[in-house]
């Protein structure tokens, strides 16, 4: 911790680098105004950290409600203001949210940190739009009337989860565009941190619970028992498969798409969802699968992807279509295990529905996140392992042979720090193959990369430092490891090397 930064609490895990910015967002001087933003997924923890931070300095929190009306959340926003003022429940009678929002501030720029948080703005914006365009105003006011030397001004963040909402707030024309200091999008935890937060000592059971809840702390407290610990199987469908519990995959995903009020036709939405967690990689295929034009889904894909449950993965080497995939692993479970067999997960039969679903597990869930935990290990640690150290853009991509008529998909390409993506000749850090299969790798996968190696080569970049990487769940042979001492080029990543071990 910074000095003069308010401590982060024991029970705030991670977050480090979260809690500073927010603290010296805090703790800056000035005595205008200062606005920030902070959005993120459901169950990310934001609420967590911005109530850490308010109790911290003896600051203002207030949490719009979905299900309330317009007076109703004045009334309770009033309320909200007179406790932290020191009166009584009911002696601010305001009416309008301009009276709301400047008493908060007049009330909160009395301590010392000045600090009001208005969390799940975007339910207050659904029937009071006028919000942002007040503030624009208090924001000005209070630029043009700050005296120096008079204290620091009232910080004021804004949080909600609706992603799409809260990007707007600063973007375009907006009242608020150019006045925050911070926008802060506060991500899941790393597979590494995750496996920390759950206290998960096997790493293969801490992959296949970040295979299926990803990083979101908030996950943990509504399913931590049983212990993934006391055995995955088990685990899985006493949470995920089970109706009764606030986990269940089905609710999740449904709850996870209401976030969003631009998510109306959730048919359609679910429709998409499952195409892309089939293999339908672009609009044209997800289209196909949907038996509808390519135009028909290319607004419901925007939606998608501006509120982050879809990504678009650009090729590292060359311009093509883009590959769409799912980035929230619960929608994805729940899309190929969940949905198909739903009648008999909520008749009770949760063991005999995983014990049928498990090769689609391996295939289609465990193997793709396998593959990207591979990504994700060369962009954050392996350039403890790299001869020239840090990596630059990480990704994956296509090398066409002509001799034998194929294409090499690659699961893992780094270029080196300095290139840009799809620069002709650019240099290239690493080439990797990432397996999730129960084989181990041996030198028939080595031979299949320096194979690419050979023709990225002829292709003109340059692979002359490349480090060859293979990524397995289930270890190596040992005349692979042997070979491995003896060179410098080859990289060696086994489970334990990627938590760490």
């Amino acid at each position: 911790m910074k000095k003069g930064l308010p401590a982060k609490p024991d029970d705030v895990v991670d977050r480090d680098r979260e809690w500073d910015l927010l603290a010296e967002f805090l703790t800056d001087p000035d005595p205008a105004m200062r606005l920030g933003i902070v959005s993120g997924r459901r169950r990310h923890g934001k609420s967590y950290l911005l109530q850490a931070l308010s109790e911290q300095v003896g600051g203002l929190y207030v949490t719009a409600v979905r299900e309330e009306g317009r007076l109703p959340a004045i009334q309770r926003f009033s309320d909200a203001v007179a406790a932290h003022a020191g009166l009584r429940p009911g002696s601010l009678r305001l009416t309008d949210w301009r009276d709301v929002l400047s008493n908060a501030l007049e009330v909160t720029a009395r301590s010392a940190r000045p600090l009001l948080v208005i969390d799940e703005l975007p339910y207050l914006l659904q029937h009071s739009p006028e919000i942002p365009g007040l503030l624009q105003q208090l924001y000005d006011e209070r630029q043009r009337g700050a005296l120096p030397g008079a204290g620091p001004g009232p910080r004021l963040i804004l949080c909600g989860s609706a992603m799409s909402v809260m990007h707007e707030l600063l973007s375009g024309t907006k009242p608020l565009r150019g006045r925050a200091v911070v926008d802060l999008r506060l991500g899941p935890f790393d597979y590494r941190d995750s496996r920390t937060f759950w206290q998960i000592t096997d790493p293969l059971t801490a992959l296949k619970v970040h295979a299926v809840l990803g990083g979101a702390p908030g996950y943990r407290p509504v399913a931590a028992r049983p212990h993934p610990d006391d055995g995955f199987d088990t685990w899985l469908t006493r949470t995920l498969l089970d109706p009764g519990r606030a986990v269940y995959s089905r609710t999740e995903t449904e709850y996870l798409l209401r976030e969003d009020p631009r998510i109306t036709q959730h048919t359609l939405y679910y429709d998409i969802l499952t195409a892309i967690a089939r293999g339908a990689t672009t609009p044209s295929k997800i289209g196909a699968a949907l038996e509808r034009p390519r135009n028909a889904v290319a607004h419901p894909l925007g939606v998608l992807e501006s509120t982050g449950y879809i990504r678009r993965e650009q090729d590292i080497l060359r311009s093509r279509h883009p590959v769409i995939t799912l980035a929230d692993p619960v929608i994805r479970f729940n899309q190929l295990i969940t949905l198909p067999q739903a009648a008999a997960v909520e008749q009770g039969f949760a063991e005999q529905v995983w014990q049928q679903a498990t090769p689609t597990f391996n295939s289609k869930i465990l193997g793709p996140h396998f593959e990207d935990l591979a990504r994700d290990f060369t962009r954050r640690y392996a350039h403890t392992l790299l001869p020239d150290g840090l990596p630059g853009p990480v990704g994956t991509t296509e090398v066409a042979d002509q001799t034998a008529r194929t294409k090499h998909e690659v699961d893992v390409i780094a270029l080196a720090a300095g290139e840009r993506p799809q620069a002709p000749r650019a240099r290239i850090a690493l080439l990797g193959e990432a397996k999730a299969t129960a084989a181990r790798r041996g030198t028939g996968d080595l031979e299949r990369l320096e194979r690419i190696r050979a023709l990225l080569e002829d292709q003109g970049y340059d692979t002359g430092a490349a480090t060859l990487a293979l990524y397995s769940l289930h270890g190596f042979y040992p005349d692979l490891v042997e070979l491995a001492n003896r060179r410098d080029d080859l990289l060696l990543v086994d489970l334990p090397t990627l938590y760490g071990s």
